[in-house]
């Protein structure tokens, strides 16, 4: 006994110090946890992790900051948005699953990482010499096979072998954030981004308002850097841009030392480096340095240069939108003084003008292409009325490719050993060439004056008869378009606002095109985000089915209905201003092999009840009792929710009373939706629209085009297949095997069997869509499904393939029998 007390003694002093002192430790285990006092080091000794309070506040965070210098530098926290005050009891530990959690005094999670897997046996964390904190298994032999790691989550610090960008594929976005303040590591309001829109460009934001860019990577820096700034300090440096990922990435030189970059709680972008001999950090560069870092602070077609003395000026060749003088701020920015002579034809007699020593601009409205010469820049410039500029895409290994501008110029600087670029101007702008310059004609002879005479005055008649014509059919079309809006009683959008809007519907902002025409991506001043259906000369849509759809669509209300912000009439141009469904259609995700795994059975079962509630909202409970004629995949728009939104009323008839359909000489819609009876003899009714809505669900079902079917296994449509299947008991094989996760068998069934149900040869036997809705969602006994009607390459001839587009919107017109 007397042995045996001094050794409790002792284990109890040595508990003690664990508690006071803390203790340092490899990894986080499911046997160990990090616990307030006690520390991970990087197995270099260049990071460690624990809990740490900022200068003057009491509240405690898990962080990691560099090891063995005297300046207590934090470059990641973990809780930075839910400090503890506590941590008597607190730990970081680490679950079965692999989920990395910070649990407060009472047990609750306070932080947590989650893992990309749900079950590993023996998950760790680990602490890289990097400053990246990982979780993997211990048991994986491949040491980057990362389940998590902070990297992807930066908080207001980025080093080096970060990546800063976006993985293309899960859509997760690596920036960074600053600090609340000084002392208190909450997120602030500034954020730094790598934009990949158009050409990757790093923007600082507050808020959502940008403030600073860098300009476009050049193959060795970004724009705004000089080459005295971008010195190989930083090599290697890199932007990787390709179908999975588009990042930003440095490993700087072992010269340099400890090097780091950080957005400020006041909304600057510095590097520092740790100088040893005077033991701290040492500001290497700064974004913004000077005013002209401010982003746009002097408009479209401007420059700003930090020597003048009011800091703006327009380009060579350009003057103030404004009319003030050429100097001092110019927020309304520039414009040519001689405007462009492109014509839509694509000829032009446009030049190009060298600009040299200056920041590129901003990239947002550009596209590039990687395999041009400089020479062929200029030419696949100067064939697009709406390309505005080029330069050298890649300056690296004597230059390669081209980076073009479209609109305005925007946030353009002086930049000492800056980028050249080139700039489109009239022809009268462009320098004379040397010995081409024309020598003045001396000659008055009294033959030539009378000639000139003469063809001034026969330009003068031509010119006052053309005055008078122009005048008379501008004022017909002027009392045309009022008499067209007052019909329409809906908002009408000026020329100018979509066109703006549209980027002068540029080619970079087109979302899809069809028989109808073009549907363009736009913005309004206020920043709303519209799609803009601009009906083609062309289409066979004409003034009708344009005022068909303006009419339907603004008369009714439904969840399950895209809206109709207004319209725009010019002349003969037609548009229709909609909501801006970001997930485009339906046909954009189910068709494709890597998008439809987005969708599985749950969303899938919520779009074909949201057709389902729509079309019965159209048949019996609207305004206006509608039969749409054009329901199909690519008809079926997602919002960002994937809630389903139906659009195109251009084929669409109201009926009245309590008829139930019509017949037409001409037969429009799209191959593979329309029911027999419509196709073959211009009979339509509401079960017309039951048949493609059948047809829709199947396709949703199967993920697969109705018209894949042709000839494949001598099944020639997707109902026959589905009907084959059905008769054999073996409907299930028709699910699409690209479903994500567990589905309903039963629900799927049933749908198939709805489904079937709705394209029966005969319009008597389909139901109507209030007995489709509850067949849906109730599991009452179904009616057994008949032949389906309306087989490719027996009844009617085959299908001629139209253009296809991103909205796969198509107007077909037949000849009934």
């Amino acid at each position: 006994m007397e042995v045996l007390f001094p050794v409790l003694v002792l284990s109890f002093l040595l508990s003690i110090s664990n508690i006071c002192l803390g203790k340092d430790i490899d990894i986080i285990s499911r046997t160990e946890f990090l616990k307030d006092g006690d520390t991970i080091i990087s197995k270099g000794g260049t990071f460690v992790m624990g809990f740490f309070s900022p200068t003057n506040s009491s509240n405690r965070y898990v962080g990691i900051w560099y090891n063995q210098i005297p300046v207590q530098t934090v470059v990641w926290v973990a809780n930075r948005d839910a400090p503890l005050a506590n941590t008597s009891s607190a730990v970081l530990k680490i679950t079965l699953g692999g989920q990395l959690s910070l649990v407060g005094d009472k047990g609750q999670a306070v932080w947590s990482a989650n893992t990309s897997r749900s079950s590993v046996q023996n998950p760790v964390a680990e602490l890289l010499d990097s400053g990246n904190l990982v979780v993997r298994d211990a048991d994986d032999e491949s040491p980057e096979n990362f389940l998590w790691q902070s990297f992807d989550y930066p908080t207001d610090n980025f080093l080096s072998r970060t990546k800063v960008g976006w993985n293309l594929q899960t859509g997760h976005e690596v920036f960074l954030t600053a600090w609340k303040s000084e002392n208190d590591p909450a997120s602030g309001q500034y954020t730094l981004h790598l934009i990949p829109t158009g050409y990757p460009q790093f923007i600082i934001k507050n808020g959502t308002t940008e403030i600073f860019s860098t300009g476009p990577w050049n193959g060795l820096r970004f724009s705004v850097s000089t080459v005295e700034q971008n010195t190989n300090t930083l090599d290697p440096q890199e932007v990787v841009i390709n179908k999975k990922e588009v990042y930003y990435r440095y490993n700087p030189s072992n010269d340099l030392g400890l090097f780091r970059f950080v957005v400020t709680s006041n909304g600057f972008l510095k590097a520092w480096v740790w100088e040893d001999e005077i033991k701290q950090w040492v500001n290497f560069r700064s974004q913004p340095a000077d005013i002209c870092g401010t982003y746009g602070l002097c408009g479209g077609n401007a420059v700003c240069d930090i020597q003048q003395l009011h800091g703006c000026v327009c380009l060579d060749k350009f003057l103030p939108n404004n009319n003030a003088t050429a100097t001092g701020s110019l927020p309304r920015g520039c414009h040519r003084r001689k405007p462009l002579s492109c014509h839509n034809n694509g000829s032009s007699s446009d030049g190009f003008l060298k600009y040299s020593d200056i920041k590129l601009p901003d990239t947002k409205h550009s596209w590039y292409n990687e395999s041009l010469s400089l020479q062929e820049c200029e030419q696949v410039c100067l064939r697009n009325c709406s390309c505005m500029a080029y330069s050298t895409l890649n300056i690296s290994n004597g230059g390669s490719g081209c980076l073009f501008w479209y609109g305005d110029l925007v946030d353009m600087r002086t930049v000492h050993n800056g980028q050249d670029m080139f700039i489109r101007l009239a022809t009268s702008e462009m320098p004379e060439m040397p010995g081409l310059k024309a020598e003045p004609h001396h000659s008055t002879s009294f033959r030539r004056k009378i000639k000139i005479l003469a063809l001034c005055l026969s330009l003068l008649v031509v010119i006052v008869l053309a005055g008078v014509y122009i005048f008379l059919y501008f004022c017909k079309r002027k009392r045309k378009e009022q008499k067209l809006k007052q019909e329409l009683e809906l908002p009408i959008f000026d020329w100018s606002t979509i066109s703006r809007a549209t980027n002068n519907f540029s080619e970079m902002n087109k979302l899809g095109q069809g028989g109808f025409g073009v549907v363009y991506k736009g913005a309004l001043d206020g920043g709303e985000e519209i799609a803009v259906k601009r009906l083609s000369k062309n289409s066979k849509q004409g003034l009708e089915e344009f005022k068909n759809e303006v009419i339907c669509i603004a008369k009714l209300q439904h969840r399950n209905l895209v809206k109709l912000l207004g319209c725009c009439i010019r002349g003969e141009e037609k548009m229709l201003i909609y909501e801006y469904m970001p997930n485009k259609s339906l046909g954009f995700f189910i068709f494709d092999q890597t998008k439809k795994k987005l969708l599985d059975w749950p969303k899938r079962f919520n779009i074909i009840n949201g057709v389902a509630r729509w079309l019965l909202y159209l048949h019996q409970d609207s305004r206006l009792r509608i039969i749409h004629r054009d329901l199909k995949i690519s008809n079926v728009l997602l919002d960002i929710d994937l809630n389903p939104k139906i659009s195109d009323f251009g084929l669409a008839r109201s009926i009245v009373g309590n008829a139930m359909g019509d017949n037409t000489k001409r037969v429009a819609g799209t191959y593979g939706y329309m029911s027999p009876e419509y196709a073959g003899h211009g009979i339509f009714s509401i079960k017309s629209d039951v048949f493609s809505f059948g047809i829709s669900v199947l396709e949703i079902v199967s993920g697969r085009r109705n018209s894949e079917f042709i000839n494949e296994d001598q099944y020639m449509t997707l109902p026959e297949h589905a009907w084959k299947l059905y008769r054999e008991g073996k409907s299930i094989a028709l699910v699409d095997k690209d479903i994500a996760g567990p589905y309903d068998v039963v629900q799927v069934l049933r749908s198939i069997h709805v489904a079937l149900l709705c394209v029966q040869q005969s319009p008597e036997d389909r139901p109507h869509m209030s007995s489709v809705v509850q067949m849906l969602v109730n599991d009452f006994a179904l009616p057994q499904a008949k032949e389906p009607g309306f087989f490719f390459g027996k009844e009617y001839p085959p299908r001629t393939h139209a253009k296809s587009s991103l909205n796969e919107i198509t107007i077909t017109t037949l000849s009934p029998r």
